[in-house]
């Protein structure tokens, strides 16, 4: 997919490319290509003059390829977050400055890419170059971590809940593991997305491509980046607490189901020991003459269990 935005009055405004004839008068301060076929990498090496490697997006690159800048053209390659509620995931994005146009490469939709045009639309004097369009993502990426932040904040409160302040069984601390689990996933995540956002705005920045308030703006953008390794330190911690927590619960009801075999065995380790002595037979046992020998002895085998069973409810064993 093909999206071609041209800047008026400060504002984005998207043009509908259906072929190379409509790509050729448009003057764009970017252009986005999702997943583009080799026909537009085609428009595009005809329009722009920029040959786009099918290798651009892999995940497997060297660090030397992630910042670099080759024939007067800058490339960036910067991770972005998406926090789906099934498979969150950090979707590689390939950035290139060529002629004062900026020319972004992904195989997916991006939530900051939407919130970018959303904002460039409707709010003027938003965006004046490519440079304005790079650093408003970075921004828009970076407060997109910090709602995702909160949202794990909220998701670990009801967690909070149901493990701290409630009679945890085996389903609910699975259930619990498994949304701790998913949370930590996309902490981590938020993280390795803020660190590799964070080097690429000190790239722009120490590559001297910006101007002064273009410069502030990336200083600002590095504070508030800065601001969320806090939040997802601390983060880290009450997950940690969290797991601990639920997996101590699993315990406790595993030992309770231990304590019952504990019990039952010392409860009838005596009835046993006396079944024993009375299955010997012995002629100078007095019972085998007794009338109610018998009776007697399944009695004797009666309070040996019982007491035991009373000994352990008065010592509280058995709550």
């Amino acid at each position: 997919m093909l999206n071609v935005f041209t800047l008026a009055s400060g504002r984005l405004i998207q043009e509908e490319i259906n072929s190379p004839d409509d790509l050729s008068p448009v003057a764009p301060v970017w252009v986005d290509l999702e997943a583009p076929t080799p026909t537009e990498k085609g428009w595009i090496a005809g329009r722009f003059g920029l040959v786009i490697p099918d290798n651009i997006v892999d995940d497997d690159l060297e660090e030397s390829a992630r910042f670099y800048e080759e024939d007067g053209a800058i490339h960036i390659r910067t991770d972005f977050l998406i926090d789906d509620a099934d498979t969150p995931r950090n979707v590689r994005v390939a950035f290139i400055l060529h002629d004062n146009v900026l020319f972004s490469i992904h195989r997916e939709d991006l939530p900051v890419f939407r919130l970018l045009r959303m904002r460039a639309r409707r709010i003027p004097a938003l965006i004046e170059d490519a440079k304005d369009v790079l650093l408003k993502l970075y921004d828009a990426d970076a407060e997109y971590s910090a709602d995702t932040l909160e949202g794990i904040y909220d998701e670990l409160e009801k967690v909070s809940a149901r493990v701290l302040k409630s009679e945890v069984d085996d389903a609910a601390a699975g259930d619990a593991l498994a949304a701790i689990a998913r949370q930590e996933d996309v902490n981590g995540r938020i993280r390795r997305n803020v660190m590799d956002t964070r080097r690429a705005v000190s790239f722009m920045m120490r590559a001297r491509m910006l101007n002064a308030d273009q410069f502030e703006e990336a200083r600002q953008i590095l504070r508030d980046i800065d601001s969320l390794d806090s939040h997802t330190a601390f983060l880290f911690d009450k997950i940690n607490f969290l797991m601990d927590a639920t997996v101590g619960f699993i315990n406790i009801n595993q030992n309770k189901i231990i304590k019952i075999f504990s019990v039952a065995s010392v409860a009838f380790l005596p009835p046993t020991l006396i079944a024993s002595v009375y299955g010997m037979n012995f002629n100078a046992m007095p019972e085998l003459n007794w009338h109610f020998g018998y009776p007697f002895a399944v009695l004797l085998m009666i309070m040996s269990a019982i007491t035991p069973l009373w000994y352990f409810r008065r010592k509280g064993w058995l709550k």
